[in-house]
């Protein structure tokens, strides 16, 4: 639909869809606070025991605090364990690329479990994100959007969506390019946002369970793979 129609067109496409589906929203919205308080509740324990191997294990805070760009084009704080060391963002890009150096020994376990994105579970209750949405940027590559992508921002960015699971091994992607922030903008990012755009156009409760689904399994795929080898 997007090459179909002009910028200010799609913009108003894009409100209408979203306008009828407002009650798919507010239920969607109504899920998020119900499932993300449950299961910070049956976390936190473990949540403790992760922060305490933190702290022991590399210097710096439990969560890392980045800024990034949620529905309205406001920024916020996104909760995760820290997987790097302190002041990574100040050492290197804001992407992460194959092996990367500044990736603690801790942090590489939690990042292939994706353990490290669960304390976003408070992101979710409090009503930054949701469980299903166009992962959230940070401000730097927001500020590229054109406008037509732009609209990825009328919604709520969520821990898992579609493009996330596409690239999911993308730090590998990366590292085999050139300039790996360029292949990001120029390519990844790119795809990502179309794969969103079109995610916001069919957005349904239906499909959000089904994505939650798929990143279940993705999750459970890599720990068999980890057993088989």
């Amino acid at each position: 639909m997007q090459n179909k129609l002009s910028p200010e067109a799609f913009s108003k496409y894009i409100d209408e869809r979203l306008k009828k589906r407002r009650f798919s929203l507010l239920l969607k919205r109504f899920v998020d606070i119900v499932l993300s308080l449950i299961g910070i509740t049956i976390l936190l324990i473990p949540f403790i025991i992760i922060s305490v191997i933190i702290k022991l294990t590399s210097k710096g805070p439990v969560f890392y605090r980045q800024e990034r760009i949620k529905k309205g084009d406001v920024p916020f704080r996104i909760f995760k364990f820290r997987t790097m060391v302190q002041d990574a963002d100040k050492k290197g890009m804001l992407i992460t690329v194959g092996e990367d150096k500044r990736i603690t020994g801790i942090g590489k376990f939690l990042r292939k479990s994706k353990i490290d994105e669960l304390p976003q579970l408070i992101n979710v209750f409090i009503g930054d994100m949701s469980f299903v949405g166009p992962r959230p940027e940070v401000p730097k590559y927001t500020a590229l959007y054109d406008e037509y992508q732009k609209n990825i921002l009328k919604i709520r960015p969520g821990i898992t969506d579609l493009a996330s699971i596409k690239y999911k091994d993308e730090a590998s992607v990366l590292a085999k390019s050139e300039n790996p922030e360029e292949t990001y903008i120029n390519e990844i990012m790119q795809e990502k946002l179309r794969i969103n755009l079109e995610y916001i156009e069919k957005i349904s409760v239906i499909q959000d369970i089904k994505l939650i689904v798929i990143t279940i399994l993705e999750v459970i795929g890599f720990e068999i793979n980890e057993q088989k080898d």
